[in-house]
């Protein structure tokens, strides 16, 4: 099997000969699944694993997605979810931690993980400690006898931190930790966390895996069959399955996936430097950029990066704010990304932080670059900031 992430991408997961010779597998929509006998049912019911046996423990849809993800990821297997959000909720569930255990989670992580922490596991009497993603081996330090995982992203995806997974996997591997990475800003495409011995990979395959903007989604990949097994029992104990129609738009943008970020990430560079430019922008946070503080740790692990990427502005007036992004005729305002059109979302409030503050006195803004021509977004951005100027 070849190692090449785009033949991986354009053929995993496909089954031609086992569904009439159609390249695609088609969309299977079934909760009810019937048994020709009552010793294949009594089979079915002994290997909750193995084959279609009830629509919400998977369909031939979602295993193709799945068989694909895990290809992707060099993973042992993967489990799809309906969103980013679950497959988060998940991971953190599988562990197992119970009232009186320790979670470590990177003080930059997507805010429906801190949340549920702070909510659902904090309730539960789990107590999770927020560390500086940029700790690196200072991780160490913070582990308890009573720590279940650590979480992080590399990088986070408002703020941008670099963190050393190497040197996270090196502190929890020797006691059992596990470690639950985010990856959903590099995808196996740039990144493929499994290898550097992190244990269970999350998507929200919303984002670069779907592409389009047109559907929920979120995958785990995880890095040995046991905790696979684990992952897969947890969801199915929750009540949580991916439909079929979003498993397969998931299948059909992941065969475009690496043509589609490396033009995501030609423009997302080209953006950035520009930026650097602009005397209105006091910092580019991108760890491609040579500048930028998690750029050796990014050039060490990383093959590439996506299109996200933020800026800081130097302190304007809200509505100065208001003229530079409301007359953006490219770029859209949404709280998502990944998808073949270009974003920015404005931060009115500064990103929660309680182990390192977020300090920067001006507006940050998160920028996708989608797959429209790079000049035309600089020359909308261009116009932004000229409107900036006069009302500012």
């Amino acid at each position: 099997m070849t190692s090449n992430l785009s033949t991986i991408a354009a053929h995993a997961g496909s089954d031609p000969q086992g569904q009439h010779g159609a390249v695609n597998t088609p969309v299977y929509r079934a909760s009810t699944i019937l048994f020709p006998t009552l010793a294949a049912l009594e089979h079915a019911s002994a290997t909750p694993f193995e084959g279609v046996r009830y629509g919400r423990n998977g369909t031939p849809t979602t295993f193709a997605f799945e068989q694909a993800i895990a290809a992707m990821e060099g993973g042992c297997g993967a489990v799809s979810l309906p969103s980013g959000a679950s497959a988060v909720f998940v991971a953190l569930l599988s562990v197992g931690a119970r009232a009186g255990d320790h979670l470590l989670v990177a003080d930059n992580v997507y805010a429906p993980t801190r949340n549920f922490c702070d909510r659902a596991l904090a309730a539960s009497g789990v107590e999770t400690t927020y560390f500086d993603p940029r700790i690196g081996s200072g991780i160490d330090a913070l582990i308890r006898p009573t720590t279940r995982a650590i979480v992080f992203e590399s990088p986070g995806s408002i703020t941008f931190e670099i963190c050393d997974v190497p040197a996270f996997v090196a502190a929890a591997k020797p006691r059992g930790i596990v470690t639950i990475i985010d990856n959903t800003w590099a995808t196996p495409v740039f990144f493929r966390p499994l290898d550097h011995g992190v244990d269970i990979s999350v998507m929200a395959a919303t984002k670069y895996v779907v592409g389009h903007s047109d559907a929920m989604l979120g995958v785990i990949s995880c890095r040995d069959q046991a905790r696979w097994e684990t992952v897969k029992r947890t969801a199915m104990l929750y009540g949580y399955c991916a439909g079929p129609d979003e498993a397969y738009l998931g299948l059909r943008g992941l065969r475009s996936m690496p043509a589609r970020l490396v033009q995501h990430q030609a423009t997302g560079l080209q953006l950035a430097e520009w930026l650097q430019t602009q005397s209105e922008v006091t910092r580019v946070l991108h760890p491609a950029l040579p500048g930028d503080p998690g750029h050796a740790l990014w050039k060490r692990d990383f093959t590439g990066a996506s299109g996200l990427f933020g800026i800081v502005l130097a302190p304007v007036s809200r509505a100065a704010l208001a003229a530079f992004v409301d007359g953006l005729a490219i770029f859209g305002m949404g709280w998502s990304w990944g998808g073949h059109e270009s974003l920015i979302v404005p931060y009115l409030r500064p990103p929660t932080r309680t182990a390192v503050p977020w300090t920067e006195p001006g507006f940050l803004l998160r920028i996708h670059a989608g797959l429209e021509d790079a000049g035309d977004l600089r020359r909308d951005l261009e116009a932004g900031f000229e409107r900036l100027r006069k009302a500012a």
